[in-house]
């Protein structure tokens, strides 16, 4: 099958890109490597995956004019582009070029507290850039269009846990309005133009190469430097920790099995670890990993921020038999020691 991969320098994006090479799948990964969080990072996940500059160039150059194929050292069945879906032609040159049996959309501007503060960065990317998305998959008559959604959209819900019944109609941070806007988008589009569409809704994904914008990364970060760390709500919290390979088999689980169809050929799944996890239980997991003590900073509760996150993945189980086997002990093991060798080592 041959996929495209949005967001391919992103922490999922390069997990499942990673995933989807071992598969033998055709995989071609898009980016525009924007310096929303550390490039640095960015560019060490294409080069693991052997996404490297040309000779004597420091960054990739975007692929406007012309599709500027970089194909990777170690694995011959993938290239990657730097290509931002905001712009439009050299998007459309690529869906027509290339013939996808399957595109699974991670692109976007990350980060709840940061829409506030940015907020029209999250109109272009999440909702501009996917609405090109949706109409170069119309324009090629796509088969399946996979795209990332979030728990976010559920808000400050009080019935838990967050099931894809319940309405979610009320998010308490412009990035949350803008991926319940793709939701809706999406449903549209499978209902105007028969396109299958698959939601996904991501619960708090952790592990290595997580983003340092992340709780995870900036917890591991500041107890290793000694640094206070900012606990907000005063620690009352809790959070659907989710290991990112739990999370990419999940999205492989939607690829390619056969999975039923609804009437409007649209669907949105939870993909969680379906156990809220206290965020004090977290940080103490973090430093009998790291083997130092936290100096915690109590803070209010942020802007645009939930109590509890808590995935209901009965759907997702009862299409795929989805059920995640990464507990935070090994998790935490598997993300702190990549950390190590990576930034601290």
């Amino acid at each position: 099958m041959k996929v495209l991969v949005t967001g391919a320098a992103g922490f999922i994006g390069f997990h499942l890109v990673e995933a989807l090479i071992k598969k033998g799948e055709d995989v071609i990964g898009i980016d525009n490597i924007n310096s929303y969080y550390d490039v640095g990072l960015k560019y060490a996940r294409l080069a693991e995956s052997g996404i490297v500059p040309n000779s004597g160039d420091t960054q990739i150059a975007f692929s406007k004019d012309t599709l500027n194929y970089i194909n990777s050292s170690k694995h011959k069945n993938y290239r990657f582009l730097r290509l931002d879906i905001i712009d439009l032609i050299p998007l459309e040159k690529l869906f027509v070029a290339e013939e996808f049996e399957c595109v699974i959309n991670l692109a976007a501007q990350a980060g709840v507290r940061h829409s506030i503060e940015n907020p029209r960065a999250y109109i272009q990317s999440n909702v501009v850039g996917f609405l090109n998305i949706l109409e170069c998959s119309r324009l090629v008559k796509l088969s399946h269009l996979i795209y990332a959604s979030s728990s976010s959209v559920y808000g400050d819900n009080s019935k838990i846990p967050f099931s894809e019944n319940e309405k979610a109609d009320m998010p308490v941070s412009l990035y949350a309005a803008t991926k319940k806007s793709n939701e809706l988008m999406a449903h549209a589009y499978s209902h105007i133009y028969g396109i299958r569409t698959t939601g996904l809704r991501f619960f708090t994904v952790y592990g290595p190469w997580g983003r340092p914008d992340m709780a995870p990364m900036l917890f591991a970060d500041a107890i290793t430097r000694g640094i206070p760390i900012n606990v907000f709500n005063d620690g009352h919290m809790q959070r659907d920790f989710t290991y990112v390979d739990d999370t990419v088999e999940g999205i492989l689980q939607l690829t390619f099995n056969s999975v039923p169809k609804s009437s409007l050929n649209a669907n949105i799944y939870n993909i969680g670890n379906s156990k809220p996890i206290d965020l004090m239980d977290f940080i103490q997991g973090l430093e009998k990993e790291i083997g130092k003590k936290a100096t915690k900073n109590f803070m209010p509760m942020q802007d645009g921020d939930v109590k509890v996150t808590f995935a209901d993945t009965t759907k997702l189980n009862k299409v795929t038999g989805y059920k995640p086997k990464t507990d935070l002990k090994k998790g935490l093991s598997k993300f702190v020691g990549w950390y190590k060798s990576f930034y601290y080592g």
